[in-house]
């Protein structure tokens, strides 16, 4: 670890419902470098002390301030993930892990900070026009182990600051008669359709067997469930119309949803980010998302107007941890420094 001191080092981390994602950055450097990036799966370890434990002790670093991104919300001192069975309190976090300041972020919170700090190679266009520099409300939102919403307000010369919400649990809204098969069979299955149910890993599981009729509609059990990455991977190599037919439907979902989200946000720009989109931009490009976004009604020409661009970058909630760190009040929606990186212009990746 060359460059600053190891006491000058700060942690920040990214939980989610699935991996544990940490590393290690200086807050005083002119960019927010991430360095010892690593991730560990959650079901190694019994809670989320004993991941950041085991990190500190591989990297042989203590650091005095830390950032972590939890996928639950985090105003209260004791903390429940959402999509997982972790709980702890954040005081007795920060005295087992011996930090003097410990700042916690919600998921989406964290991606939502690591937006304006995004080069050019860590974004791919994908509708509407392309702004010259980022422009707010910034809607942050994508599908993982959940569903993350938060929303980015300001600009690069007062600062950005960051609102963060629990959007993805919405009631889901479907549309047409597909759709409203997939919404019986999750209020069957879960006692409530929403929209993180959709979009997520699980929810591409759930309208899979769905589409197939892998499922039992009356005890709203599945019958059959493919894995995500199965029907990714078969949807995108074109031979499996089944899982070709559930990405589109997934794809025109998350249109929907994200137009709603704009226009509740009053959003300029949408920024789709999480772990599944990354993987098949071109299908999204290809598929009903910008339809069902504008399917708006009198506010179609409104949106039409929205830039959406997705964040490829690997990493984007340790980045945004980082950011966050470098701002004197992170938890209360402080104003985020100006840097290099958030003055270049907004150009995408094709």
């Amino acid at each position: 670890m060359s460059g600053a001191p190891a006491g000058a080092l700060a942690l920040v981390a990214d939980i989610g419902g699935t991996n544990a994602r940490f590393a290690l950055t200086d807050p005083g450097a002119a960019s927010a470098e991430l360095r010892e990036c690593r991730a560990l799966r959650n079901a190694d370890f019994a809670s989320l002390q004993h991941a950041a434990e085991h990190y500190l002790d591989s990297v042989g670093v203590q650091p005095a301030r830390a950032a972590i991104a939890v996928a639950c919300p985090v105003n209260t001192d004791e903390i429940r993930l959402t999509n997982r069975a972790w709980s702890f309190s954040r005081r007795e976090l920060q005295h087992a892990l011996r930090l003097d300041e410990l700042c916690m972020l919600n998921d989406f919170g964290a991606v939502a900070w690591a937006v304006p700090a995004l080069q050019a190679t860590d974004r791919a266009h994908l509708f509407g026009p392309v702004a010259a520099t980022l422009q707010g409300p910034v809607t942050v939102m994508g599908p993982g182990t959940g569903l993350g919403v938060a929303m980015l307000v300001g600009d690069a010369a007062e600062g950005w600051r960051v609102v963060e919400t629990e959007g993805g649990h919405v009631t889901y809204a479907p549309i047409g008669e597909e759709e409203e098969a997939i919404a019986r069979w999750m209020a069957a299955h879960f006692g409530r359709a929403s929209n993180e149910r959709v979009l997520c890993g699980n929810g591409l599981a759930h309208i899979d067997a769905v589409l197939r009729g892998a499922v039992n509609m009356d005890t709203g059990k599945p019958t059959s469930l493919r894995e995500p990455a199965q029907i990714v991977d078969a949807a995108l190599a074109g031979h499996d119309v089944a899982a070709r037919r559930t990405l589109a439907r997934f794809c025109a979902v998350l249109g929907s949803v994200a137009g709603d989200a704009a226009l509740i946000h009053g959003a300029r720009t949408v920024a789709i980010a999480g772990g599944i989109v990354p993987r098949f931009i071109p299908f999204l490009r290809s598929s009903a998302f910008r339809e069902r976004f504008l399917l708006k009604g009198r506010f179609a020409a409104y949106l039409e107007s929205v830039s959406i661009f997705a964040v490829t970058h690997p990493q984007p909630g340790l980045l945004g941890a980082a950011m966050a760190l470098r701002t004197p009040a992170p938890g209360a929606g402080a104003a985020a420094p100006r840097t290099p990186s958030q003055d270049t212009p907004l150009q995408s990746t094709p």
